[in-house]
């Protein structure tokens, strides 16, 4: 029997609903988990230890292959509908287990909340369904690759919203500083990242990874990092699953819904007061929480 998850998103959602598919993984111990989800991303949902299979699904506006068709349940992950849970109702499951969404003609579930974090929200659907989840279970398994770099200290500039990304020339300063002071820095981020991540790199020594590194080689440089600086992406919630020190530059999104956990080891900066909250973070302010995150 097969249960399919649909989450078809990017890296640092895959992180964050990794509580919720463990739930499942224990829920449903003899039977076929598959995860409708990029195919890339194939590699790091191994690593979650609660998947036997990934379907490749690009977005919402695929078919979910015919292959998993009739699933024994479809679990909706990806978020509050309507589209998403057309998309797992047209594969004719036994049962699908969402988010109340009238728009879908689907009330069989709990209410959706805007407000709430994005891994107490998945945790709170299976707990609905009477599945025993524990939101804290976020740390991935060992990556099966060897990290490119040992002990990187890695700044990651890239952000798929334009909002999210710090300036370049202020990454610089952080990494030419820290550099300084013995770390092992590089810049990683995709392809399209490349341009910045050279900038940075001219201005403060470090090596460039941007648009070198699969999902799995990203996972273990992670795993095996100093410390990461990121603004609010995928590489801050894998610094989160692998326990690695972390500094999280926040725009306008509130880390009260994507933010990591509450630790000394994961330093969130914010300052939704201002008109441009990233231009607000001064390198000196970075450079500070750096030493609070490395003294947890």
């Amino acid at each position: 029997m097969t249960v399919l998850i649909l989450r078809a998103l990017g890296i640092g959602d895959l992180c964050a609903a990794t509580p919720a598919l463990r739930a499942l993984r224990r829920a449903y111990a003899r039977d076929r988990l598959v995860l409708a989800a990029p195919g890339w991303l194939a590699p790091l949902a191994a690593l979650t230890g609660a998947l036997d299979d990934l379907t490749e699904l690009g977005s919402l506006d695929d078919p979910i292959p015919r292959a998993e068709r009739r699933p024994r349940l479809a679990v909706n992950l990806h978020g509050k509908g309507p589209q998403s849970h057309r998309l797992l109702l047209a594969t004719e499951p036994g049962d699908l287990l969402a988010y109340r969404c009238p728009t879908a003609n689907w009330d069989d579930g709990p209410d959706h909340r805007d407000a709430e974090h994005e891994v107490r929200r998945w945790c709170r659907l299976l707990s609905w369904a009477g599945l025993a989840v524990d939101p804290t279970d976020l740390t991935l398994l060992p990556p099966l690759v060897a990290a490119p770099v040992d002990a990187a200290t890695i700044v990651h500039p890239g952000a798929k919203d334009p909002g999210r990304r710090w300036a370049p020339e202020r990454f610089a300063t952080v990494a030419r500083a820290l550099a300084d002071h013995g770390h092992d820095v590089v810049v990683t981020g995709e392809a399209a990242d490349a341009p910045a991540a050279t900038r940075i790199a001219e201005h403060s020594g470090a090596r460039v990874l941007a648009g070198r590194t699969r999902v799995d080689d990203l996972a273990a440089l992670v795993a095996g990092a100093r410390l990461v600086i990121c603004g609010d992406t995928g590489l801050a919630h894998l610094a989160t699953a692998y326990g690695t020190p972390s500094v999280v530059l926040f725009a306008h999104m509130d880390p009260a819904l994507w933010g990591p956990p509450e630790s000394d080891r994961h330093q969130v900066i914010r300052h939704p007061e201002a008109a441009d909250p990233l231009a607000a973070i001064t390198p000196r302010e970075v450079l500070a929480a750096v030493d609070r995150a490395l003294a947890a």
